[in-house]
């Protein structure tokens, strides 16, 4: 379920890049404005990481998408090491996996220049400048996520805020960084791109930022961290990171159902 969420936003993310800045593409020719482009494709990457974290599979497995988001979660101790590898690696095939299809899908739509694979690469002002920004987008959409969790009146709504932070993001700080966020993101790109030369900025900056955010949310928040290791957790779905299971919450209030009526 990680890898089919990863791999279904780096598919989304390469058919509006290639509908919005490949030069033969009419939506290109129509709208001359860079920024503008730039923030259309925001908001269909907001969106698109919104119904991905609603989506039943994103429900199920806490749609992070991330490999700094597990092992931010794994550092609140809200992730088994068993099932952070395997959200790790599934992440990393999942998105290559979907950077690979559509290059094959698209061809030189996904391959020009224009679009190249939607690789991630620091913009004109920098190494230094790209990985202080990665990692303070990345403490911030970490910070907004556990503050959201944590917090009941505003837990449903932690998709809603990460789509606002993606969309944002893409539109503001993307001529920083190329707005990454997310290492297994960044791979899913370079990897068939044969675009290697500045992977490491995206493999820690991300992962320091929200490490960052664990530790300021711990301090902010006198020690309380959010329940659960899900960005969605519906009172109706198994859950493999706190053990919950509707069906057993069922059983348990029949029993105690019956144990109150016996006493009555």
């Amino acid at each position: 379920m990680e890898g089919w969420a990863l791999g279904m936003f780096m598919i989304s993310a390469g058919v509006f890049t290639a509908l919005f800045e490949y030069p033969n593409s009419p939506v290109r020719q129509a709208l001359a404005d860079p920024t503008l482009r730039r923030a259309l494709i925001g908001l269909a990457m907001g969106a698109t990481a919104v119904a991905l974290i609603y989506s039943p599979w994103g429900q199920r497995s806490g749609a992070h998408m991330n490999p700094a988001v597990t092992l931010s979660f794994l550092r609140l101790g809200k992730v088994k090491r068993w099932d952070a590898a395997f959200y790790i690696v599934s992440q990393f095939s999942g998105g290559t996996l979907g950077v690979l299809l559509l290059a094959a899908l698209l061809g030189k739509a996904f391959t020009h220049p224009s679009v190249d694979y939607v690789v991630t690469m620091p913009g004109k002002q920098g190494v230094a400048v790209a990985f202080v920004a990665e990692i303070a987008i990345s403490c911030g959409m970490m910070l907004t996520v556990l503050w959201a969790t944590s917090t009941p009146r505003l837990a449903r709504y932690t998709g809603v805020f990460a789509g606002i932070l993606v969309a944002t993001y893409i539109t503001v700080e993307g001529p920083l960084s190329g707005m990454s966020m997310n290492p297994a993101r960044t791979f899913a790109s370079a990897a068939p791109a044969g675009e290697w030369q500045h992977l490491w900025l995206y493999f820690t900056a991300p992962v320091l930022g929200m490490l960052l955010a664990t530790q300021l949310h711990r301090a902010l928040s006198s020690g309380r961290v959010s329940a659960c290791a899900k960005l969605l957790h519906p009172d109706d779905i198994r859950c493999i990171h706190c053990g919950y299971d509707p069906a057993r919450v069922v059983r348990s209030a029949i029993v105690n159902g019956a144990t109150q009526s016996r006493a009555t």
